[in-house]
């Protein structure tokens, strides 16, 4: 396990980090968002997304349609976990097939903590912390070898 944590002052900021991530990603990567409303993890996505060669304006928050899929150099599954009171709702939607399907492309999933214990071992958690109006705290945990090394890749403090 690897932590780095960042600090962004702008939601282009949280972009451009979450676009330093997607640059970096590699098939079958789950992408673990924690935070509050309003924290930033729709923001982050879009850079990751971005990263990926998904232009900015596809993406958008499935908070009703559960999830959404995009087509860049990767198929990112964009999941919004909002609406899921627990990991038996989950189930229900399928999200382990969801993540089955997600191993030749890319996972998000925003909410994540309702779901975690469904999670692989080699995941990337990222946590947002609302410090003022624009200033976010981004914790980034890297699970397995490939996250960590992502981690030790991305500039910055």
């Amino acid at each position: 396990m690897q932590r780095r944590v960042f600090l962004t002052g702008s939601p282009s900021a949280t972009e451009g980090l979450g676009k330093r991530v997607g640059e970096r990603l590699l098939p079958g990567s789950v992408v673990a968002l924690i935070g509050e409303l309003g924290s930033g993890k729709t923001c982050f996505t879009k850079g990751l997304c971005a990263g990926l060669g998904i232009p900015r304006k596809q993406v958008n928050s499935p908070t009703y349609a559960f999830v959404n899929e995009y087509r860049g150099s990767l198929r990112v599954l964009h999941m919004d976990l909002y609406r899921i009171d627990n990991v038996d709702m989950a189930l229900d939607l399928d999200i382990l097939d969801l993540l089955q399907r997600a191993k030749e492309g890319v996972a998000v999933i925003e909410w994540a903590d309702r779901v975690v214990g469904l999670l692989s071992d080699g995941h990337l958690e990222v946590e947002f912390t609302v410090i003022a109006s624009r200033k976010r705290e981004i914790t980034l945990t890297g699970f397995g070898e490939q996250n960590c090394r992502l981690l030790g890749e991305l500039e910055g403090p």
